[in-house]
């Protein structure tokens, strides 16, 4: 009566490659896996179950074992800390039911506990939660109620039973698990099935890939080099400089100096460059890139000119985000200076996940993007109906069509007498055939078609085939396998046959005379009088000539399987983009020589471990900030311990030379006065486009100028149920100042981007609700509303800060964070304008007294109830949120902004 059941040999149809790039490791069931299965719940819900185990990380290292086993506690706990929050909100978890599970083929008690599990598709019995689709590598819980709260997993007989996805099917509705005991649930009663459910908990894919890497034996030459930093590090090496390897900013092939770089952007990319090409030892560069200073256009441009020096390169960044802004950059670039239509992008190729980065069937990546590039090779490649083909059949088409239409007329005959055998058949009971078969015999004698009507539907049926395929050739395939001579002569070929459409489309000649042309072709195209016979025929020829010429250059590769056609569209790039996380699919695929890494200081070292480890790389470029919020980490212990610190971070630390961008394009100078002067030590210029046309009046009032702090002092703070802080008098404020922006920018038609940004989760959830809707209608209007973190990276027109704090003893908690409030302030471009409590604010004595105090230095430091609407729209909302007391108090904004004084007398 148990419900697993025993299927001897048994497979799980269809497994899917889990591991597109090819990495093999990806198929056992590494340590890490063990260690989360082997949890309790008591063990999960323990918050400090590793407090006594994780130690501080150091910034130097020993031996390459003394660092890879400084991260491993921390990363566990990580990982930890994770289970125990979607534990902890198990009631929101995806959830899928569960038809059954059987005993894999590879089952082999007591190690190897793998089971194949087969879903209930499209049902959900809980309306309010979200269908479970399985990933590899999900960790799950196996229950046979609908999990409602953490008690639900521990209740006799339905303790908690935890698995782990290692591969899922063709169809979603079957996948494969990993327990490290046997699973057995029974029945209740005979022949009654139990209910059962799979809960998903967390992806543990990217801590896979840092563990393994943590566990590496091989290609350590840069995780050697930045054991310790080394003061020279990222200078040119003495062997390249008497050799004279630099890159001149003068190179003929590159024209560095149109693509508008400033001198610190020039320098960046000629030394990275100049690393590229260092063979003698490895190193690691750092870039340093504030706000606004133009890194992702460095980063584009040294892409570019790597991709021009053909330099295979990977390009890395923590997210997908991230990734894909390069890719898109890049991709404008590089379809700007082509020459043959999208000829070139097939030495590109952005791989990850499509679901996640969210590519549309519409959108230009997919131009460069690896699964839509695998898809459509796998259609050119294909050996029945592929490339090859339709060039065989075109070229036969076109070279003895009078031949082909013979075996057409002969076949034709042959179909139509096996018609009448099969109806005389039928009717041999009847001596003499009936009119109504002589009519049909007539009809099927119609319908053979003359040799123009021949020519002219084989054409069309081969010609846009061949068209599609050419677009897809010299798109996808790589430079190095598919020549520029070959794509002129497809494109000469495209165009003929647009002319040969024309021709047999137009009603220029009869069947005969077209009969004609093809049987004296050579005669006709001697003849000096343009006529259409002679047009066409000469436009045949050269078509001719063309596509014997392509088959004589170029064939398309002799492979099928997709598999085979993805690992040889990244083998043959030059340029590769991806997560650091994705780059561990890597390891099997031809070598790279550079590895670049964006936003490299908000990538945990330990991640970076996986592309840092990858065969044959010698060198690293990291560009980044480490003034700017570092990489999330749930766990205190974790994050106290260092494990959120980048290696970007870590060698500046250690003294390690990094590169700066030194002129800042996106804010106005009064709003980047503050934090280059606090963050920066003022060595930010500012570009002139800022200096010249990035003075706004968007609203009326000194208030509302290009920065400004606007005193709140009559907010209240207040914890939500989600245990963050929350300021509804602040969030109502903002909400005006929204409204009244939405206003200016539909009376004046100027297009105008706002960002509401709040460092406390909560007090965001209240602000999209107040502000975001309501504004989508309007073309020339939008708002953005997020968190500090969520906002690192963007940029609007307007930024609204609601700091939130409001208190009598200065407490501000984790607002005092530099790294957060720089981020906060170096968003806007026009107008900054930050909400707050300037009293609290100072009392604080953080970095946000050193705002306040600086604001109302430069006098732009503002009361609220200095403009009238904000004063209104605030004594109306401690109305409405029963502070009828606190509005009545003599040093409220009630009587502060009254005519009238109350009178001693």
């Amino acid at each position: 009566d148990i419900l697993v059941k025993t299927i001897a040999g048994k497979k799980l149809g269809g497994e899917r490659d889990n591991n597109k790039g090819g990495d093999s490791k990806e198929k056992s069931v590494p340590g890490l896996c063990h260690v989360v299965l082997s949890w309790t719940l008591p063990n999960i819900l323990n918050e400090k179950l590793y407090i006594n185990k994780v130690e501080k990380i150091p910034e130097t290292f020993s031996s390459v074992e003394n660092y890879f086993k400084s991260y491993k506690n921390p990363l566990v706990e990580e990982t930890h800390a994770d289970m125990r929050s979607s534990i902890l909100l198990v009631s929101h978890a995806s959830i899928c039911e569960i038809i059954s599970i059987e005993e894999s083929k590879d089952y082999k008690p007591p190690d190897n506990l793998y089971y194949d599990i087969l879903l209930k598709t499209n049902t959900n019995k809980d309306n309010k939660r979200d269908i479970y689709e399985p990933q590899p590598w999900d960790i799950i819980a196996l229950s046979d109620v609908i999990p409602r709260c953490v008690d639900d997993l521990n209740r006799s007989p339905r303790y908690y039973f935890p698995a782990i996805v290692i591969g899922v099917g063709d169809k979603d509705s079957t996948f494969k698990i990993f327990t490290t005991k046997p699973f057995c649930f029974r029945k209740h009663q005979q022949n009654e099935r139990v209910a059962l459910f799979a809960t998903f908990l967390i992806n543990i894919t990217t801590n896979i890939r840092i563990w393994r890497a943590l566990h590496g034996e091989a290609h350590l030459n840069i995780i050697k080099v930045v054991l310790n930093a080394d003061p020279k590090a990222g200078e040119i090496c003495d062997l390249c400089s008497s050799q004279e390897t630099q890159v001149s900013r003068q190179h003929p092939d590159l024209d560095l100096n149109s693509l508008n770089l400033n001198e610190s952007q020039l320098n960046a990319v000629l030394s990275s460059i100049e690393t590229s090409q260092c063979n003698h030892k490895s190193s690691v560069r750092l870039i340093w890139g504030p706000p606004g200073t133009g890194k992702t256009k460095t980063i584009v441009t040294m892409l570019w000119v790597l991709l021009r020096m053909k330099c295979r390169t990977l390009t890395c960044a923590p997210t997908n985000i991230a990734v894909m802004q390069v890719a898109s950059r890049l991709l404008k670039l590089v379809r700007d200076s082509i020459q043959h239509d999208l000829y070139g992008l097939g030495d590109i190729v952005l791989f990850g996940s499509k679901k996640r980065m969210k590519i549309d069937d519409g959108d230009q990546l997919n131009s460069i993007f690896l699964d839509h590039r695998v898809s459509r090779l796998t259609e050119c490649f294909a050996p029945l109906n592929g490339w090859t083909h339709q060039l065989n059949s075109m070229i036969s088409l076109l070279e003895d069509p009078t031949s082909l239409y013979r075996f057409y007329l002969e076949d034709a005959k042959k179909k139509k007498e096996e018609k009448l055998d099969d109806h005389e058949d039928k009717n041999e009971h009847e001596s003499n055939p009936s009119i109504a078969n002589k009519e049909e015999a007539d009809e099927t004698s119609a319908k053979v078609l003359t040799f123009l009507e021949f020519i002219r539907k084989q054409f069309a049926c081969i010609a846009p085939d061949m068209k599609n395929c050419i677009q897809n050739l010299r798109t996808h395939l790589p430079t190095n396998f598919i020549s520029a001579r070959v794509v002129v002569e497809m494109n000469r070929v495209l165009n003929l046959f647009q002319s040969l459409m024309i021709f047999l489309n137009g009603g220029a000649f009869t069947n005969e005379e077209l009969e004609n042309i093809f049987d004296n072709s050579e005669d006709i195209y001697g003849t000096s009088s343009p006529s259409s016979a002679s047009c066409f025929s000469m436009c045949t020829k050269e078509c001719l000539q063309a596509l014997k010429s392509i088959r004589d250059e170029f064939s398309v590769p002799d492979i099928y399987e997709k598999g085979s056609i993805r690992k040889f569209c990244l083998e043959k790039a030059c340029l590769v983009l991806c997560t650091a996380s994705s780059s561990a699919g890597l390891h099997e695929v031809v070598p790279f020589e550079l590895l670049v890494i964006d936003e490299a200081a908000q990538l945990k070292e330990c991640e970076s471990a996986i592309p840092l480890q990858l065969p044959h790389i010698r060198n690293a470029i990291l560009i980044g900030d480490e003034l700017q919020l570092p990489a999330t980490i749930k766990s205190k212990i974790s994050d106290d311990a260092g494990l959120g610190r980048s290696l970007f971070e870590r060698l500046v630390s250690l003294g390690q030379k990094k590169h700066l961008l030194d002129i800042q394009y996106r804010m106005h100078p009064s709003i980047s006065l503050f934090p280059n002067s606090e963050f920066y030590g003022r060595q930010i210029s500012n570009g002139p486009n800022v200096q010249e046309n990035y003075k706004k009046h968007l609203l009326q009032g000194s208030m509302y100028g290009s920065y400004s702090f606007i005193n709140v002092s009559f907010g209240k703070e207040e914890y939500s149920r989600g245990h963050s802080l929350i300021n509804m008098t602040e969030a109502i404020l903002v909400s005006e100042i929204v409204a009244k922006l939405y206003k200016a920018s539909v009376g004046s038609g100027q297009k105008i981007s706002v960002g509401v940004i709040s460092p406390y989760k909560a007090q965001a959830f209240a602000l999209q609700e107040r502000v975001a809707n309501g504004y989508e209608t309007h073309s020339n209007f939008s708002v953005s509303v997020r968190s500090v973190d969520g906002f690192q990276g963007g940029e609007e027109d307007v930024i609204i800060i609601s700091t939130v704090r409001s208190n009598g003893n200065g407490s501000v908690g984790f607002l005092s964070n530099l790294q957060r409030t720089n981020v906060a302030l170096t968003r806007a471009r026009y107008c900054l304008w930050i909400l707050g409590n300037g009293s609290t604010l100072v009392n604080s004595d953080s970095i946000w007294k050193k705002v306040v105090l600086d604001a109302q230095k430069r006098e732009c430091y503002f009361d609220v109830d200095k403009d009238q609407t904000l004063s209104k729209a605030l004594i109306d909302s401690m109305l409405k949120l029963d502070r009828l007391q606190d509005l009545l108090k003599m040093d409220s904004i009630l009587f502060k902004s009254a005519r009238w004084k109350v009178s001693n007398y």
